[in-house]
């Protein structure tokens, strides 16, 4: 059960609106398969059966990026369904442009804040797992109240999850990986899959932000816990 502070909207926010520069093709798939991939915000809970027409595991990613990883896993997984969450136009219209040179039927975008769409879209315990994947990391201190991972995004989406459901995290960022996993650690809701980090589980690919990271001599922190 999400707290009263946990459902109120959010004044800060975790991302900048800086659209930056969209490609032809971006442009070009954002106007042509909005219709098909997108799906409104609204303040009002989402039938997901009705949704993708049929009943199956149902995965959220928050902030997708390019899209990349997300249309790899959904090809990969086709018996899954996928709802992807971003603000960035460029990044949306890249995902629904690799959604259309694949087929793919089983990925929704929703175009809009995460955490207002899972305190207004997203019903209580029907979520299969979460993919959060290389958020930003915010490093300056002062810029900490900034990072998606907080207390109170952690517990809306423990309430999101199914029991038994999983919320997958990674970041290339020492520091804000121990800070995810202190926050996890305090949330009842969840409980940690490993002693601390995770492998990386088989579906993850390996995204731009990793390869990144790992040139830049980052370490790859997965963080896996459970709804219980």
């Amino acid at each position: 059960m999400t707290t009263e502070k946990s459902e109120n909207h959010r004044s800060i926010r975790s991302f900048v609106l800086r659209q930056g520069r969209i490609s032809t093709a971006q442009q070009k798939a954002y106007d042509e398969l909005l219709p098909r991939y997108s799906i409104a915000y609204s303040k009002q809970i989402m039938d997901l059966d009705q949704l993708f027409g049929r009943n199956a595991p149902r995965i959220l990613e928050i902030g997708f990026g390019m899209g990349t990883a997300t249309a790899h896993i959904a090809k990969m997984q086709p018996e899954q369904d996928y709802l992807g969450v971003e603000v960035h136009t460029p990044g949306v219209g890249a995902l629904m442009r690799l959604l259309a040179a694949e087929d793919l039927s089983n990925v929704r975008i929703i175009q809009h804040d995460a955490v207002e769409v899972l305190r207004d879209m997203i019903a209580p315990g029907v979520l299969d797992g979460v993919h959060i994947f290389f958020p930003d990391p915010w490093p300056k201190k002062r810029h900490h109240k900034r990072r998606l991972i907080q207390a109170g995004l952690l517990q809306l989406l423990a309430s999101r999850l199914k029991i038994g459901g999983y919320l997958h995290l990674a970041t290339d960022w020492q520091e804000y990986a121990e800070w995810i996993l202190e926050l996890l650690n305090a949330e009842t809701m969840l409980k940690n899959t490993a002693a601390d980090y995770a492998a990386k589980p088989a579906y993850r690919p390996e995204t731009k932000f990793e390869r990144r990271g790992l040139n830049l001599g980052h370490g790859v922190c997965d963080i896996v816990f459970h709804r219980i």
